[in-house]
């Protein structure tokens, strides 16, 4: 009965999403959003056949940590230094304006300071799916708008593995005392610069050496297994043996494999079967979302999407503009990056685990991602006519 319900599960996720990605690629939007409202239909919040949510959430965990992986495997330095003196300030200040108004939101509902925190990181995270997206389809992708944008999400992206790493530390030795909180962080830091040490220097030279003897076999499904094994098995042995995130491990392997020659064959390899689960993640994030939410709070969905759409994008345009852009590269970097998707997801789960974030708050995330993903394309077209006016 489990292998039938897991087969069911699985098509119906992955059925529902072709159809509905299918359908919001034809419209001009973000197959996510296809993928989000998928989640919805086969969920427990609307009527019809109901996916196993948990079998669901369990396929999701590998998607999560392929994710990593990609990010891992598509860092490039040279991209990020060449855009440092923008890219850099640039996120941090931008991250840092989105969390303090996440905060005051969160206060404003009587949330708290700590899940204030964890969901003004979730909302300050711009999607690279997304933003890679729009400025492919406008050929925006090569040019300085492009580089900063990508840069601008690349160190996004490193600060939130961060906080990934560090939010279980921080919160679950809140509760211990003084003494025992700082003996936590202290050895909690230890098994992470162990983690990075060994992953680092030995895999380093062990991933290289068994990705270049599988290469010389010449079998495609040997390769692609290698990678798989590589990406899952780091992954997991950073959860076991030293304690730390699946997602710092899955984001180390892949930076070691992309520093590799064997780069561009394992992203050819691996990606595919990224994106393949991660639809089942984002499904699975869908399936916690209820429509009736929408009626039920309206003006903090109101206020989350002034947030992604106003607050993060105004406050990009303003540092973009201070270190002496021109106004078109400025507006093109700040539009594309008024949206959260992927990681905002992670951070909304590994809140929710932690026992900060409540459904009320991951509902928020998941309505103000479905909405600014959806008029990301069509806002990224007005960029010519927000110039003109500007002039």
């Amino acid at each position: 009965m489990h292998s039938i319900d897991l087969l069911l599960t699985l098509t119906a996720c992955l059925g529902v999403a072709l159809a509905l990605g299918y359908g919001t690629h034809r419209l001009g939007l973000s197959p996510i959003v296809g993928y989000l409202l998928a989640g919805v239909l086969v969920g427990p919040n609307t009527p019809g056949f109901v996916a196993n949510r948990e079998l669901a959430e369990q396929m999701a965990e590998i998607g999560v940590i392929l994710l990593m992986f990609g990010v891992g495997l598509q860092f490039h330095v040279k991209e990020l230094l060449a855009v440092r003196r923008v890219a850099l300030p640039g996120a941090l200040g931008q991250s840092l304006v989105a969390t303090l108004l996440g905060c005051a939101v969160a206060l404003a509902f009587g949330w708290g300071w700590p899940a204030g925190i964890v969901f003004g990181l979730a909302i300050s995270v711009a999607s690279t799916v997304v933003l890679l997206r729009v400025l492919v389809d406008h050929n925006d992708l090569h040019t300085p708008a492009g580089h900063i944008a990508v840069g601008w999400l690349i160190v996004e992206d490193l600060f939130t593995v961060l906080v990934l790493v560090l939010l279980p530390v921080l919160f679950q030795a809140e509760s211990l005392g003084g003494t025992s909180m700082a003996m936590s962080l202290a050895w909690s830091l230890l098994k992470i610069c162990g983690l990075l040490v060994f992953v680092v220097y030995a895999g380093g030279r062990l991933i290289p050496w068994l990705l270049n003897r599988v290469a010389i076999t010449r079998s495609r499904e040997l390769f692609t297994l290698t990678v798989l094994v590589l990406a899952l098995g780091i992954a997991v042995g950073a959860a076991k043996l030293f304690g730390v995130s699946m997602a710092l491990g899955a984001f180390l392997a892949g930076l070691v494999v992309g520093r590799s020659e064997f780069s561009s064959r394992a992203a050819s390899e691996a990606l595919p079967m990224r994106d393949a689960f991660a639809v089942l993640f984002f499904v699975s994030v869908g399936m916690l979302f209820n429509p009736a939410f929408l009626l039920q709070a309206p003006w903090l969905v109101a206020v989350t999407l002034a947030i992604v759409l106003l607050g993060k994008p105004l406050a990009a345009l303003l540092i973009v503009l201070m270190l002496r852009y021109p106004l078109r590269v400025a507006l093109a970097v700040a539009v594309a990056l008024a949206q959260i998707g992927e990681f905002s997801f992670i951070l909304a789960a590994v809140g929710r685990d932690l026992g900060i974030l409540t459904e009320t708050a991951t509902s928020t995330i998941i309505a103000a991602a479905i909405v600014s993903i959806s008029l990301n394309p069509i806002l990224y077209r007005l960029i010519d006519a927000l110039e003109a006016r500007a002039k």
